[in-house]
């Protein structure tokens, strides 16, 4: 039970700054390209409180969390935040800009994650202290949600934000025939998922992103 709690400790952080900003990305960037709606609805702020989902940010992650450490004796972590209201058709480009908004939040994790590989980083160069540990353990966890987080919504499916990539840069017939797979998205993400299909596809990029971080930032974790 304390390593239970000691890893709720750990992760709490990282996991809802991850959720949420890559929520709060896509709506600085849908303003930047002349969609107001985020910011009318008051989504367009760094304060996570404005983006948590009560299910999908705190009450998911935290019983996958749970469970898996009692069952596995890992963690394992999913969720969402409220997703922030963009009007595709108030962009100047619709077509053209809805890339940079998907792309914002998939971006946002990757920054974090070299946020937190610094944070790790600070943590080995300082005096053994007892704040030394849990800050390297923080800055692991951020590293591992961010990267999957980003991973797994760049993967080319509708209304992931990777299907919205793809969207953008396909041509506008097939753009659109790929687009009405959206409502559909959510259960092929399911069956992927229960197959393992999502694992054998997305797993080598996540092991590959994690470690050119590390490289990148010269870590030994």
């Amino acid at each position: 039970m304390d390593n239970i709690i000691q890893g709720i400790a750990i992760y709490a952080l990282p996991v809802i700054f991850a959720i949420t900003l890559h929520e709060a990305a896509h709506g600085y960037v849908a303003k930047y390209f002349g969609d107001l709606t985020a910011e009318m609805a008051g989504r367009i702020t760094l304060n996570p409180l404005r983006h948590i989902d009560p299910v999908g940010t705190i009450l998911l992650p935290l019983m996958m969390f749970v469970t898996s450490k009692l069952l596995m004796g890992s963690g394992l972590l999913f969720g969402w935040a409220k997703p922030v209201p963009v009007n595709f058709g108030r962009l100047r480009q619709p077509k053209k800009d809805m890339l940079w908004v998907a792309a914002a939040g998939p971006g946002a994790n990757l920054l974090m994650a070299f946020f937190w590989a610094a944070i790790i980083k600070l943590g080995m160069n300082m005096p053994d202290s007892i704040y030394l540990k849990p800050m390297v353990l923080m800055g692991i966890a951020g590293i591992e949600i961010n990267v999957v987080l980003m991973v797994l919504n760049l993967l080319p499916l509708p209304p992931l934000d990777g299907g919205r990539i793809a969207v953008s840069l396909l041509p506008s017939r097939l753009a659109w025939k790929f687009a009405q797979i959206e409502p559909y998205g959510f259960i092929i993400l399911l069956v992927l998922f229960i197959s393992g299909v999502l694992s054998v596809v997305l797993w080598p990029l996540i092991i590959f992103t994690k470690q050119m971080i590390v490289t990148l930032f010269g870590l030994y974790i």
